[in-house]
């Protein structure tokens, strides 16, 4: 099939790079502002066709699927909804839109031209993860009474997403984990949120705040609690670390995704902890990370005609709560799930 990646920056690039190395493949095709960066992309993975109007994708036929990599995250929504008016298959980074009509517009879109549309929520692809989520479903932990799950990436990251949108650490960072945990726990749902942020170096510089914490209930009672932060000073981690925790009725399990097995240390550049990054990297011919296993994930869904991992129904549920933490947050109060139409409005107007 042809397919093509629309924003070729650091999410983008790799899946361009696991497309193009894809038998499933038979075009690639580019589409990137920034030509230079276009240009080196396109030197890695030889496409069909590259261009700086993304509209060029949305026009050409003989593409079937479209990865949607493109920031501001602003732009997500108008990109996804043009691809899927045109009959293309979509996968979306995170965030899916920037409201809950957004979203609903995009779902219902994809269901009623029977097209895969999915959100790129690669943590699901974790090796770490993925047993959590085995150990929940095969029994071993029983009923599951509570998940917790610590996140930060480095203030240099923090900066860099800051940089090109508003968005909170819950709407960054927590909607990974938020994700997951909702992913693991189906078919509860969540029904309040209580959220609080904590304020330090961000405040001047962005206007942000350096961590934002989550408690969300299930409707049977079951606690989710996740901390999302973008301040950790530079050198540890390189990008991020995260530490879970699920318990249940016959047993636990942690996980340490800190990302401290690996130390590099040079004269140069002292200590570093390579391969730490979120979506991850290729080292040589190996990737290491979650993001090229979600491309391919992807590409075989289109190709097979097989179910996307991530439901957008589920993302559309994430999104949601992120927004009740942020209202919740404001006000420092419980707010109740599903939101009201005066609480997403409030909620889409906090900055």
């Amino acid at each position: 099939m042809n397919v093509s990646v629309i924003g070729t920056g650091w999410c983008g690039g790799i899946r361009a790079v696991a497309a193009a190395r894809s038998a499933l493949v038979a075009e690639l095709h580019l589409a990137e502002i920034d030509p230079d960066r276009l240009r080196e992309v396109a030197e890695l993975t030889m496409p069909a066709s590259t261009t700086t109007d993304w509209m060029e994708i949305i026009a050409n036929d003989r593409i079937s699927a479209v990865m949607v990599s493109a920031t501001p995250e602003t732009l997500h929504y108008p990109m996804a909804k043009a691809a899927l008016e045109a009959g293309k298959h979509v996968l979306l980074e995170k965030p899916m839109a920037l409201t809950l009509d957004e979203a609903d517009d995009l779902i219902a879109l994809a269901e009623a031209r029977g097209l895969k549309f999915t959100i790129g929520y690669s943590q699901r692809f974790n090796a770490k993860q993925a047993l959590i989520k085995r150990a929940i479903d095969d029994g071993t932990l029983g009923t599951v009474t509570s998940v917790l799950i610590s996140r930060h990436i480095t203030r240099s990251l923090g900066a860099k997403i800051s940089s090109r949108t508003k968005l909170s650490p819950a709407a960054m960072e927590a909607t990974h984990d938020l994700d997951f945990a909702f992913w693991c726990l189906q078919p509860r749902r969540p029904v309040r949120v209580y959220s609080q942020n904590a304020w330090g170096v961000r405040a001047a510089t962005h206007g942000s705040p350096d961590t934002q914490y989550l408690i969300v209930t299930m409707d049977d009672g079951t606690v989710v609690t996740v901390g999302a932060g973008m301040s950790l000073p530079p050198g540890y981690p390189n990008q991020s670390t995260t530490w879970m925790e699920v318990l249940g009725t016959e047993g636990a399990i942690l996980a340490d995704a800190s990302h401290r097995d690996i130390v590099l240390n040079t004269v140069g550049q002292g200590v570093q902890f390579p391969l730490s990054t979120m979506p991850g990297e290729y080292v040589g011919e190996v990737y290491a990370g979650p993001m090229e296993r979600e491309t391919t994930h992807f590409l075989e869904a289109v190709a097979y005609d097989r179910p996307v991992m991530v439901d957008p129904r589920l993302a559309r549920v994430t999104m949601e709560v992120y927004l009740a933490a942020d209202l919740s947050a404001d006000r420092h109060e419980v707010v109740g799930l599903p939101l009201t139409p005066d609480q997403i409005e409030a909620a889409l107007k906090i900055a």
